[in-house]
C-alpha cells in the first residue's frame, strides 16, 4: 500500500500542513473502485481490517446501486411493453370492428332475433303460449288457425281430467310453437260425436286442422295419476306435435315440474274411467 503526505501548495502556509494531524492513503482503481483517498492519523498504523470493513461496506452500496438501476430498468421496460400491448389491443379492436364478415354475422344475428320476435308475437295473437278454454263456436277457427294443436275434451267433474289440466298447463308456455286448448265436452256435443270420442279425458292432436293422433285416458300414461309432467311432455314428442327444447331455455320451474306430481294439488272427485 502506497502511503503519501500531503504537499503544500504555494497558498497555503507550511505550518498548516504540519499541524494537521492525519496522512492520507491512496488506492488505486486496480481494487475495483474510484480512486480512493483516506486520511488517517499521523503516527497510528492503518488497521487492514477497517480497511476491509470499508472497502466492503462500499461494494455493498455499489451492488445495492446497481440492483436498484436495473430494478428501475425493468420496471420501465415493463410499462413501455404494456402501453405497446394496449395500444395493439386497441388498433386489434379496431381491426375486428371494421371487419365486414363480423358485420355480416352481426347483422344476421340481429334480422334472425327480430324475424323470431315477430313470429312469437303473430303466435301468441293465435293464443300460442297459455292453455285456454274455448267454446264449440270457436273450435274449428282454433284448429285450423295454427299448424300444431293440443285439444283437451274434459268433464269438469272428472278427476283424471284435472290431472291432465294441471300438466297441459304447465307445458303450454314452455312450447309457444304448439296451441294448448281445451273444450267441455258437455257443451260441445257435435264436436263430441263427430270425432267419436267416448273416454275422457281424451286429448286430440291436430295438424293443420286435421285430428292425427289421441290421448285416452292415461292408458299410454302408465295407467296411473301420479305421472310427472315429463312423461306426457316425452310422449308429445314423439308424436312430433312438440317440439324439443333447446338447452338453456328451461323455465324456472321446469325442474320442479319434472319431478312433482300433481296429485297432491288436486282435490279428488269423481272419475270418468
Amino acid at each position: 500500500m502506497t502511503q503519501f503526505n500531503a504537499v503544500p501548495d504555494s497558498k497555503t502556509p507550511i505550518s498548516y500542513f504540519e499541524s494537521f494531524p492525519f496522512r492520507t492513503s491512496f488506492f488505486p482503481r486496480a481494487f475495483g473502485f474510484p480512486d480512493l483517498l483516506i486520511l488517517v492519523k499521523r503516527g497510528e498504523e492503518m488497521d487492514p481490517n477497517s480497511v476491509k470493513s470499508t472497502l466492503s461496506t462500499l461494494a455493498f452500496g455499489n451492488v445495492m446501486a446497481a440492483a436498484a438501476r436495473d430494478y428501475q430498468k425493468e420496471v420501465m421496460s415493463n410499462e413501455k411493453a404494456q402501453s405497446s400491448s394496449s395500444v395493439n389491443q386497441e388498433v386489434d379492436l379496431d381491426e375486428l370492428m371494421d371487419d365486414p364478415e363480423l358485420e355480416k354475422l352481426h347483422a344476421d344475428r340481429i334480422a334472425a332475433l327480430k324475424k323470431e320476435a315477430e313470429k312469437r308475437q303473430e303466435l301468441k295473437m293465435q293464443g300460442h303460449g297459455e292453455y285456454r278454454e274455448i267454446t264449440e263456436p270457436d273450435f274449428l277457427g282454433e284448429v285450423k288457425g295454427s299448424s300444431k294443436v293440443i285439444c283437451h275434451f274434459y268433464h269438469r267433474e272428472f278427476y283424471r281430467c284435472k290431472i291432465m289440466d294441471k300438466h297441459l298447463k304447465s307445458l303450454a308456455p314452455r312450447h309457444f310453437n304448439t296451441k294448448f286448448i281445451k273444450l267441455d265436452a258437455e257443451n260441445a256435443p257435435f264436436f263430441v260425436a263427430k270425432l267419436g270420442i267416448k273416454t275422457l279425458p281424451c286429448v286430440i292432436l291436430f295438424r293443420n286442422g286435421i285430428a292425427t293422433d289421441r290421448l285416452i285416458g292415461f292408458q299410454d300414461l302408465g295407467a296411473k295419476d301420479d305421472f310427472p309432467t315429463r312423461t306426457l311432455e316425452v310422449l308429445f314428442l314423439k308424436k312430433g306435435i312438440i317440439e324439443e327444447k333447446k338447452q338453456g331455455e328451461d323455465d324456472d320451474d321446469d325442474l320442479e315440474n319434472k319431478h312433482r306430481t300433481v296429485r297432491s294439488s288436486i282435490n279428488i272427485d269423481t272419475d270418468s274411467d
